[in-house]
C-alpha cells in the first residue's frame, strides 16, 4: 500500500472537517483525534495470541482510531480475522465512516468483517448494563475497545444519565458514561483505550464513576500530555485531556505512567512504573497522577499522615456570596448595616488586607446566607490562571483586626477553612498557612487536580499532621513572622522528613 490506512481516512477527515462548522461539532461534544495520538493509543495494546479479534469503536466518527488499530495489526501473522463494530449518530460524518470502513476492509491485508451501528451507544444498552428487562440475555463483548467519546455536560434528566443511573451525580458528562459502558462491553480478557479529560480523576460528582471504573476495571496504563492545547489537533479544547488504558484482569499491583510534550510528540515519552496504592488513594478513589519519582516522594511523604481537616475539626468550605448574584446587598461605602465583603484580592502577601478601595467590598447583612461569624479563618483563593506559578495562594484572617464587625461575608471565588464548632485560634491559623503555603502541599494538590480550581471537596480529603503539631507550627510562625514560601517549608519539613 502507498499509504497506510490511517492516512487515508485522516486525509477523508480533513476534508469534513473543512465543511462542516466547528460551532456545530462542539454542540454534540464532537473533537477529532489527531493521526499521531490514534496511532499512539493503538500501540498501547497488548495483542492476544488468539487468531480472531472484535474491535469497539463507541465513538466512531470519521473512524480515525479504528484505521490506527487495524493499521496496528496489519503485519501480525497471529490474527487472521478481524471483527469492527463502530457506533455513530451523527448524520453528517456518517457517510465518512462508512466509506473509510470499506476502505479499510478492501485494503486490509487482514480480512475485515465491519458493521456500524447507527444507535445511541449509552441508551441502546441501558437494559443491558442495569440487568433490567433485557432483550440480550448475553450482551457482545469485545475484545479491544478503543475511543475518543463525545466530551459534552448533561441534564440530570437527560436520557442518557437516566440510562446508568448508578454512576451518575450532579452534572453528568458524555464522556464518562462512554466510558463505563465501554468496561461494561469490554470482555473479561480483553484491554480498552480511551482518551478522555482528566476532570474524572478527582471530586465529588465522578465518584460514582470512580467506584465503578476502578471497582469493576484496572488501571494499566495513563498517559498525559504536557502541553494541554496541542492534544486534538485543529481544535479547540481546553480541558486537559489523558489517555487511559484498563482491563479486567484483577491484577492492580502498578500503573504505567507516562507522558509526552505534545498530540504530536510521541518520540520523546517519559515512563514510571508507580505502585498502584500510591496512584488510587482513599475511600473516595482519588487518582493521583504523579509523572516523576519526585512527584512520586510528593505523595509517599504526605500520604504517611493520618488525617485530614475534617478528623482534626476544620473544614473547607466556598465562599458564600455569588456576588452577581447579589448585586442589591454590595455597596462600595462602609454604612450603617454594612460588613465587608472579603475577594480573593484582599489575600496579599499571607494575610487578609481590609478594605482596598475595591469596588462591592461591603455587603448588607438583610440576607442571613451570606454572613458569617467575625472569627479567624485562613482563606484559600478559589481560581488561579495556569500560568501562575503556585495553585495554592492563602492568607490568613484574624478576627481581632477587624474589631467592629460582628459578622463577615466570603465571596464564593475564595474558600475558607473553619473550626467545626469550635473557633479557631490564632496559632491554628498560622499553622494552616504554614502547611497551604508550603511547596509540598502545593505539589500534591497539583498531582490530585490537573484544573486551576481549587475544590474544597478534594482539599478536604488531603492527608494533614495533627492538631497539636498543627499549632507548634503556628507558634514557630509567629515567632518568625516570615510568611514566605521558604521559611514554610522549612518548617513543614522539619516535621514531615522526620
Amino acid at each position: 500500500m502507498s499509504k497506510s490506512l490511517i492516512d487515508n481516512v485522516f486525509e477523508k477527515t480533513l476534508k469534513y472537517l473543512e465543511q462542516i462548522p466547528k460551532d456545530k461539532r462542539k454542540d454534540i461534544g464532537q473533537f477529532f483525534t489527531s493521526i499521531e495520538t490514534a496511532k499512539y493509543m493503538a500501540s498501547m495494546f497488548v495483542v492476544p495470541k488468539k487468531q480472531e479479534l472484535s474491535i469497539l469503536d463507541p465513538g466512531s466518527g470519521s473512524g480515525i482510531l479504528t484505521a490506527a488499530v487495524v493499521d496496528r495489526l496489519q503485519k501480525n501473522s497471529n490474527i487472521k480475522h478481524i471483527y469492527i463494530t463502530c457506533y455513530e449518530t451523527s448524520r453528517d460524518v456518517l457517510p465518512v465512516l462508512k466509506n473509510n470502513l470499506e476502505y479499510i476492509r478492501i485494503n486490509s491485508v487482514i480480512p475485515v468483517d465491519y458493521k456500524i451501528i447507527e444507535d445511541n451507544y449509552i441508551t441502546s444498552q441501558s437494559d443491558d448494563f442495569n440487568g433490567t428487562l433485557s432483550k440480550n440475555p448475553n450482551p457482545p463483548k469485545y475484545d479491544w475497545i478503543i475511543c475518543n467519546p463525545p466530551y459534552k455536560k448533561i441534564m440530570r434528566d437527560a436520557v442518557e444519565a437516566i440510562s446508568m443511573p448508578s454512576i451518575c451525580y450532579g452534572a453528568p458528562n458524555l464522556y464518562f458514561l462512554f466510558t463505563a459502558m465501554g468496561l461494561f462491553n469490554l470482555d473479561d480478557n480483553g484491554e480498552m483505550v480511551f482518551i478522555i479529560p482528566r476532570s474524572w480523576t478527582s471530586g465529588a460528582y465522578f465518584q460514582k464513576f470512580r467506584k465503578y471504573l476502578l471497582e469493576i476495571g484496572n488501571l494499566k496504563q495513563i498517559h498525559l500530555f504536557v502541553s494541554r492545547n496541542k492534544v486534538f489537533e485543529k481544535e479547540d479544547v481546553l480541558q486537559e485531556t489523558i489517555i487511559i488504558k484498563l482491563d479486567k484482569s484483577g491484577i492492580n499491583n502498578s500503573v504505567k505512567i507516562t507522558c509526552s510534550k505534545s498530540n504530536n510528540d510521541f518520540d520523546a515519552i517519559s515512563t514510571i512504573i508507580v505502585p498502584y496504592s500510591a496512584i488510587v488513594v482513599g475511600p473516595e478513589k482519588y487518582v493521583y497522577l504523579a509523572t516523576t519519582t519526585d512527584e512520586l516522594n510528593v505523595l509517599k511523604k504526605l500520604n504517611r499522615l493520618q488525617n485530614t481537616l475534617p478528623t482534626i475539626g476544620f473544614r473547607m468550605r466556598t465562599g458564600l456570596t455569588v456576588d452577581f448574584r447579589s448585586k442589591h446587598y454590595l455597596k462600595n461605602e462602609p454604612q450603617e448595616e454594612t460588613i465587608p465583603l472579603l475577594y480573593a484580592q484582599h489575600i496579599q502577601n499571607g494575610r487578609v488586607v481590609f478594605p482596598i478601595q475595591k469596588e462591592y467590598e461591603y455587603i448588607t447583612t438583610e440576607k442571613n446566607g451570606l454572613i458569617q461569624q467575625n472569627k479567624n479563618y485562613l482563606l484559600v483563593k478559589r481560581f488561579t490562571a495556569k500560568e501562575e506559578k503556585r495553585r495554592l495562594q492563602c492568607g490568613i484572617y484574624l478576627s481581632d483586626n477587624f474589631p467592629d464587625y460582628e459578622y463577615i461575608s466570603t465571596q464564593n471565588k475564595v474558600n475558607f477553612i473553619d473550626g467545626i464548632g469550635f473557633d479557631m485560634t490564632v496559632e491554628q491559623a498560622y499553622g494552616l498557612y504554614v502547611i497551604f503555603n508550603s511547596t509540598i502541599y502545593d505539589q500534591y494538590y497539583r498531582i490530585l487536580n490537573g484544573s486551576t480550581q481549587v475544590n474544597s471537596t478534594e482539599v478536604n480529603s488531603m492527608p494533614v499532621p495533627t492538631l497539636s503539631e498543627i499549632e507548634t507550627l503556628g507558634s514557630s510562625l509567629i515567632q518568625t513572622n516570615d510568611f514566605s514560601v521558604s521559611v514554610c517549608d522549612k518548617l513543614l519539613g522539619g516535621l514531615i522528613n522526620e
